[in-house]
């Protein structure tokens, strides 16, 4: 058994294992660039936010059923070493919204929620339920589906459906991730997601699934 030893302070710990200690990520796991209708943060600002902060070095672009502003991000990205950009997308089914964590491509349709979950587990991507006690939420329904996370602090939602959506993953014994769900500037990393991962997609997904991830919000965030 892997035995995982935190030592450090806030935003400098770091994770034993065995012999080789690992800083944690951490990431804003839910944000939407001007590929998304309702978004205005260019990919380049997103980029020049994202080396400028001083300790969350990872994004997810999720833009409403598209994938198009993954690409420009990620390249964008690739000029700095220690930042990463996963990308994905949110999907509007009729039955709530969903996000996927590791894709370039849209899923096939219908988009109904067996299907995010069929299609994320056929490529290795994370499926979540996004903000699922918030308007295009899904609710209690997400019980119905085997979803690999549940958002549990998203950056758009109140407390109290926050403590709902904890209790959510809770009861359903999911991971919980956190996303500003930003569309705007002043929106990014009002929370996030510490990940216990190297800085690496696959190893980022992968400790997701492993509920190796905690929900956090910013020091000083006026909702929460």
């Amino acid at each position: 058994m892997m035995i995982l030893e935190e030592k450090g302070t806030q935003n400098k710990t770091s994770i034993t294992q065995g012999d080789v200690f690992i800083e944690p990520l951490y990431a804003d796991l839910h944000i939407h660039t001007v590929y998304s209708s309702d978004s205005v943060i260019q990919p380049k600002t997103l980029v020049d936010q994202l080396v400028a902060h001083s300790f969350i070095k990872v994004v997810a672009v999720t833009d409403h059923d598209s994938v198009r502003g993954c690409k420009a991000t990620v390249d964008l990205a690739s000029a700095y070493p220690d930042i990463l950009v996963i990308p994905g997308v949110e999907i509007s089914t009729q039955h709530g919204d969903m996000v996927i964590l590791g894709t370039y491509e849209l899923p096939p349709r219908p988009w109904t929620p067996e299907v995010i979950v069929d299609y994320a587990k056929s490529i290795g991507a994370v499926s979540i339920v996004a903000h699922p006690y918030r308007e295009y939420g899904m609710g209690d329904l997400a019980r119905n589906y085997k979803v690999d996370a549940i958002e549990v602090l998203n950056g758009g939602s109140t407390a109290a459906a926050n403590n709902q959506a904890r209790e959510l993953a809770k009861s359903m014994g999911l991971p919980g991730t956190a996303g500003s769900d930003a569309h705007q500037l002043s929106e990014l990393f009002s929370v996030y997601s510490r990940v216990d991962a190297s800085l690496d997609v696959d190893e980022v997904l992968k400790a997701i699934k492993n509920g190796s991830v905690s929900a956090q919000a910013a020091r000083g965030s006026i909702c929460f």
